[in-house]
């Protein structure tokens, strides 16, 4: 069985049983006036930060929203473009897909302004995402892209690339590593799958996105999201997870690069000390 085939595995599981807190969200929910979110839906946020970024979403956007979880973060999107079929969710999990379709009819009970065509289902991967070249004004995963392997992540960023429209936005939120994961952790499938041991460091995570030819890069925010205790997996000394916002604008890349802003060195650091208790 492959990595993605573990993970695919793990999340049917948890789509037909949901596992409160298998990701430690280090925030509440984006607050929007006339937004209810269903409890299923909060249960279901297996997600490690935020991609719905308010700024990004003027005009009621196209989206894109790569591995749709239970729906809460669609639903988000669909706030801002309120048009059938202007949020498309991919995830290639057919109990995931079915768990977020029944969610979104929930929510659609809770909010008069909310209806379920607002939000297009697919089945589809990251790696051939099932829409044509330029034809979405954002793309977004949250907790997604840090399972994969680096030759993956780079076809994953090359195929967002792709379906994005000139000036288009990727909205994406991932674990990183403050220091590099060893490899008897890399090699642990279903903690890659839980989105433990996949995670690049800063350095990386930033290296990636350069190569993948988006021309304006910014982190929103960086906050502690897991802490890998030492005595539980076998390392020398605790190693810190944080979560990286980011948005990655598909503009040409200047000849001496990208242009790079990190607006989360602007605010004080948050000491990792601080992460959830329920993330050890």
């Amino acid at each position: 069985m492959s990595y993605l085939e573990t993970a695919a595995e793990f999340y049917a599981t948890v789509a037909q049983t949901p596992e409160v807190g298998l990701c430690c969200v280090n925030e509440e929910t984006l607050a929007l006036p006339d937004l209810v979110i269903p409890e299923i839906m909060q249960a279901m946020n297996y997600g490690c930060g935020t991609t719905v970024q308010a700024s990004e979403l003027a005009n009621q956007p196209a989206v894109l929203y790569v591995g749709v979880g239970g729906g809460l973060e669609a639903l988000q999107f669909a706030y801002f473009s309120r048009r059938p079929g202007a949020v498309i969710a991919v995830d290639p999990v057919a109990a995931m897909r079915e768990a977020a379709q029944r969610n979104l009819i929930q929510a659609a009970k809770l909010n008069p302004w909310f209806k379920p065509e607002f939000v297009q289902i697919l089945a589809g991967d990251a790696f051939t995402l099932p829409v044509p070249n330029e034809s979405v004004d954002v793309v977004a995963q949250n907790c997604l892209f840090n399972i994969f392997e680096p030759a993956d992540l780079a076809q994953a960023l090359a195929e967002a690339q792709r379906v994005l429209k000139p000036q288009g936005r990727l909205l994406m939120s991932d674990p990183i590593a403050t220091r590099p994961i060893p490899e008897h952790l890399r090699r642990d499938e279903r903690l890659r799958a839980m989105c433990l041991s996949g995670a690049l460091t800063y350095e990386e995570y930033m290296q990636h996105l350069a190569q993948a030819g988006f021309g304006h890069i910014e982190i929103r925010a960086r906050r502690p999201y897991r802490l890998l205790e030492a005595a539980i997996y076998g390392l020398a000394a605790d190693l810190p997870l944080d979560s990286l916002d980011s948005v990655a604008i598909n503009t040409p890349v200047p000849c001496g690069g990208p242009k790079i802003i990190d607006l989360s060195i602007d605010t004080p650091p948050i000491k990792n000390t601080q992460a959830p208790s329920c993330c050890g």
